[in-house]
């Protein structure tokens, strides 16, 4: 009975365990909204941002942090179950996905497990979606599709130590069984993309991942190869096929073939191991939510993504119970605009927008929504003239709290393509900037690469379609943005050149998922 006493006693006086609670994670290239811990959420946070200074250091690149609104904004959800629901995914393979946007880029992801250095596969496949980012954000030229897979794997199959080591190009483990079992995938079939596509029809699931990864790592980390890859992308960045420039920087490819096979089978293969030295990972700040951003957090994730006419009433019904229970937070507020606008009540938008702004002028959402809101309602306006210069206001304030904001560039030159006028130069100078500042936003460069073909300029807008045409998730965008390339390139007459001839009729577009959402 003593014994009892004394144990229950000391429960009694012994610390609580951690609570969950949703909390925001806010560093240089990220923001993390989870309902974790304070100790487990600072941890992730500070292994994306160390992820993020690897990469950068190791390819000499991406060093200068994005402006706020361009950080990748990452949504911590229960399980993989609910990852998959809130894709619409009935594959049953997606762990975490990204939906790359210019000011608005997400990612959605279930807890991960950051304890013990080792990834699970949601944190591989996360790692994976934002080495595509990284890369998109300082490609200066279209990389091929293996060479993007290859080095999204590569680095993904990262590791992290407490002492804030990381370790780069760790065997994919996730891969070894494709390697092993599913047809396989030769050098030739990669670098040279109409080998591969005269034999994916055949056979279906492949090795091509895996194998990607595989080439990446050996002409990465192969000793006997060093200089070769730097030499295949100049070569490529020339003007040169793949696989012309393959075989002048790597030589006889099916020799290549040989030497990769063999390196698969060695016991133990190379990686990168960068010490706390030489990673300078950004200090996390963390903020805990309110009752009302708490309560509005399901809402905000499923509006963010994008919802069905459906969708969006119901979604509006359920933010104006949130708003009623919580009206001076500024943050539910700017949630319930974005609910209006989707269910296409623009008026309501407007005035959750300016009741955001009045508690909270910083809310940088709230501006996106009323701007928006006025450049539907301009559509229709009489005096278009005036209507779009109303509609514009919310940008211009934008502007002036974050300059480097890409919407606000956008929409200055969409106030003229929606009222019928000719982009001034300016304008066109304003989507330029945006894209350089949002490169990951496909739909945004096929609104610029357009703008380029109507102006004539088409080498520039061969260089601005690259990206989209060779996404490695494009779908049916990309082969649309290919079409206009072949044509652009085929030395044809351009003189009426409409690059929307060129359509077909498709199911939803992977590869326009970027676009402004109007």
């Amino acid at each position: 009975m003593g014994r009892m006493l004394l144990l229950l006693v000391a429960m009694l006086v012994m610390p609580a365990a951690a609570q969950a609670k949703w909390l925001e994670a806010s560093s240089a290239h990220f923001v993390i909204y989870a309902n974790d811990t304070e100790e487990e959420l600072r941890q992730f946070s500070d292994q994306l941002e160390r992820y993020h200074s690897g990469m950068a250091f190791l390819l000499n690149a991406g060093k200068e942090p994005p402006s706020p609104s361009n950080r990748v904004t990452i949504f911590v959800v229960k399980n993989e179950r609910e990852v998959r629901k809130l894709a619409r995914d009935n594959s049953g393979f997606v762990y975490a996905f990204y939906k790359p946007r210019a000011g608005a880029s997400i990612a959605v992801t279930p807890r991960v497990n950051t304890g013990t250095g080792r990834l699970d596969f949601s944190m591989i496949a996360l790692l994976h979606e934002y080495t595509h980012h990284f890369l998109y954000s300082i490609a200066q030229f279209p990389w091929p599709l293996w060479f993007m897979e290859g080095s999204a794997e590569f680095f993904a199959s990262a590791q992290f130590s407490r002492d804030g080591t990381v370790m780069l190009g760790m065997p994919a483990r996730h891969r070894a069984a494709e390697l092993f079992y599913v047809p396989d995938v030769t050098a030739r079939d990669l670098l040279d993309p109409e080998s591969y596509e005269k034999k994916k029809n055949r056979r279906g699931y492949d090795a091509y991942y895996g194998k990607s990864w595989l080439l990446y790592h050996y002409l990465s980390l192969e000793k006997s190869r060093s200089g070769q890859l730097k030499k295949y992308l100049s070569l490529l960045q020339s003007g040169k096929r793949s696989v012309d420039a393959a075989q002048e920087a790597f030589g006889d490819l099916d020799v290549l073939e040989r030497y990769v096979a063999q390196y698969m089978k060695r016991p133990r293969l190379s990686y990168i191991h960068l010490s706390p030295a030489v990673i300078q990972a950004s200090p996390v700040a963390l903020r805990e939510l309110s009752d009302g951003e708490a309560a509005i957090m399901p809402i905000r994730i499923r509006s963010q993504l994008g919802v069905t006419e459906e969708e969006a009433g119901q979604i509006f019904t359920e933010s104006k119970a949130i708003a009623a229970r919580y009206p001076g937070d500024a943050a539910v507020l700017t949630a319930l605009a974005e609910a209006a606008h989707d269910a296409g009540d623009d008026d309501a938008a407007i005035r959750a927008a300016d009741a955001a702004l009045a508690i909270d002028p910083r809310q940088v959402n709230a501006y996106v929504q009323k701007g928006l809101s006025l450049f539907r309602k301009a559509e229709k306006a009489e005096d278009a003239e005036s209507a779009y210069r109303a509609a514009r206001a919310p940008f211009l304030a934008l502007n002036k709290l974050e300059n480097d904001h890409p919407l606000p560039l956008v929409y200055y030159y969409l106030a003229f393509v929606g009222q019928g006028v000719t982009p001034t130069d300016t304008a066109v100078q304003a989507l330029q900037r945006a894209v350089e500042l949002a490169p990951f936003d496909l739909g945004l460069r096929q609104q610029l690469a357009f703008q380029q073909i109507r102006d004539k300029h088409y080498d520039a807008a061969v260089v601005t379609l690259g990206p989209v045409a060779y996404n490695p998730h494009g779908g049916s965008g990309s082969a649309f943005a290919r079409r206009v390339i072949d044509r652009l390139t085929s030395g044809e007459n351009l003189e009426d050149f409409d690059p929307s001839s060129l359509e077909e009729d498709s199911p939803a577009d992977e590869g326009a998922e970027g676009a402004p959402e109007e």
